[in-house]
This record gives C-alpha cells, structure tokens and sequence, in this order.
C-alpha cells in the first residue's frame, strides 16, 4: 500500500491538499491526526495547564490511531470516521465502512512524529511550507468559525502553534531512504501527483 504523509504547521493547506490528491485518485483514504486528540478529565485537565496543550504529543491519542493505520495498512479496510469536536472536547466515532484501500495519506501536526513510530515501511513525505501570516489568517478564521475562538485568543494559540511545530520538526529526522517533496505555493501539485502515482 502507498503511504503518504502531509506535514506543515496549523493552517498550512494540509486538509487541503489531501482532498486534492483524494479527488484526482481513486480508492485514497485520509487519517487526520486532528481527530485523535485525547478526551476526559485528565486531557481536559491537562488542556488547562499545559502551554501549547493541542501542539503537543501528550495530546495525542496515539494507541487509537494506531489501531486505526494498522487496520487500514493490513487489510485495505477503515470502519469507522474520527472527527474531534473541538468545542465539545469530544470524539465521535462515525460507524462507516471503507474498503479496497489502495493508498492511505496520513495528515496533520503529529504526522512527522508520527513516522518516527514505523519500523519499515516506506514513505513519501510532503512537507508544507507557507509564510506565516497567511496561516495565520487562515487558522483565525477557521478557529472563529468552527471552534468558537475569539480573534485574539486564535492569534495567540496559533503562534504558538507555530513555534511549537518549528521546535518539534527540527528534532524529529525523516528516514533516509523516505521520498519528501517540499510545497509551497508555486509548486506543480500535478507533477507531485505524478511523482506518487506514476
């Protein structure tokens, strides 16, 4: 199975991007760690006093995930749809079966760290690069829209969203035999496209 991972701080265009290459290739399936966040009093507890709490790996319901790749990766099948619900801190569990998986993209702020967990398989690696005030932008608007934030609040968990990201990416070493792309805006998706799937 082709594997796939999207990198990039909030607000980059991960989502985006992984609907992109969804729409233009049949049978892809998209695990965003943004839906694998950790509920219950100690996370909700944690979310209080740690700094950066959602950016951080102890956040990270890694035991679920994982059950969920390794599903998809030995079968070719998903059952169920994750979405976190931001406002109410709280995941849903979606029962939606999903089979003849030819490609999975795993996308989102943990997918980096979270290839430091494979043993041996092979990747491609895309790493997002954008200037920072448009993901800025993006993040204010998303997170005012969907999550309830005032404007200011949103500004100020983003950068540092942002420095947490740069911190951690700095530390974490991408395999050597791993294929990774750089994007950025003027990037030929299409010739990337083809770099995947040819």
């Amino acid at each position: 199975m082709k594997l796939i991972f999207i990198s990039g701080p909030s607000g980059s265009g991960k989502t985006t991007l992984s609907n992109q290459i969804i729409l233009k290739n049949k049978n892809g399936f998209i695990l965003s760690t943004d839906n694998y966040y950790k509920t219950g009093p100690i996370s909700n507890l944690l979310s209080k006093f740690v700094d950066g709490y959602f950016d951080r790996w102890i956040s990270f319901n890694y035991k679920l995930f994982k059950k969920d790749f390794d599903l998809i990766i030995k079968n070719r099948i998903s059952i169920y749809r994750r979405n976190y619900d931001f406002e109410k801190k709280k995941v849903q569990n979606i029962l939606k079966e999903t089979k003849n998986i030819s490609f999975l993209i795993v996308e989102g702020i943990f997918a980096d760290e979270f290839t430091s967990t494979l043993n041996n398989q092979n990747y491609y690696f895309l790493e997002i690069k954008t200037k920072k005030i448009e993901c800025m932008k993006r993040v204010i608007q998303r997170d005012f829209k969907e999550r309830g934030k005032e404007k200011k609040q949103a500004e100020n968990d983003f950068l540092k969203s942002w420095n947490i990201y740069y911190k951690k990416f700095k530390t974490n070493a991408i395999k050597k035999n791993t294929n990774k792309f750089i994007i950025k805006k003027s990037t030929d998706i299409d010739h990337i496209m083809k770099e995947l799937f040819n």
